[in-house]
C-alpha cells in the first residue's frame, strides 16, 4: 500500500509533522517493499490560504491510499475524503518510520472528520 506521511524532513528518523496542509514534506512510503520518497512541501508553507486544500490536491495526485498526519482541517479532509483516502492520525515525537511500523500494526486511529479547525497553525 502506498501512504504518505507528513514529515519535518526527508528520512524515515525525521518526526511525523502534526500539520497536513504546511507539512514541510510528504514522505511517500509503499508498505509492501518499504520504498521510501520525500516530496516537498514548500509552495503550502507560506500559503495566505488554501493550503489545506492544495497539498490535499496534490497528495490525490500522488496516487495513495492512506494519509498519517497529526492534524486534518475541513478543507483538506474534504478533498482527501472525496478521492478515497483513509487519514490516519499519528501522536508527537513519532519518527515516519515509527508511523509507519505503528500503521501496519493497526495501532493508528482512523478519522472520519476533521479534527481541527481550518487555518489551524
Amino acid at each position: 500500500m502506498k501512504i504518505a506521511i507528513t514529515s519535518n524532513g526527508q528520512e524515515m528518523g525525521s518526526e511525523v509533522d502534526p500539520r497536513f496542509g504546511r507539512a514541510k514534506w510528504f514522505s511517500l512510503v509503499d508498505t509492501e517493499s518499504g520504498e521510501h520518497e520525500a516530496i516537498d512541501n514548500e509552495q503550502n508553507l507560506n500559503a495566505a490560504q488554501g493550503a489545506g486544500i492544495q497539498a490535499g490536491q496534490n497528495v490525490v495526485e500522488l496516487g495513495v491510499e492512506a494519509v498519517i498526519t497529526g492534524n486534518v482541517g475541513p478543507k483538506a479532509f474534504r478533498v482527501l475524503q472525496s478521492a478515497g483516502i483513509k487519514m490516519y492520525l499519528c501522536g508527537s515525537g513519532v519518527t515516519v518510520s515509527e508511523a509507519v511500523a505503528q500503521f501496519k500494526a493497526g495501532e493508528l486511529k482512523q478519522v472520519d472528520q476533521a479534527n481541527v479547525e481550518g487555518h489551524w497553525a
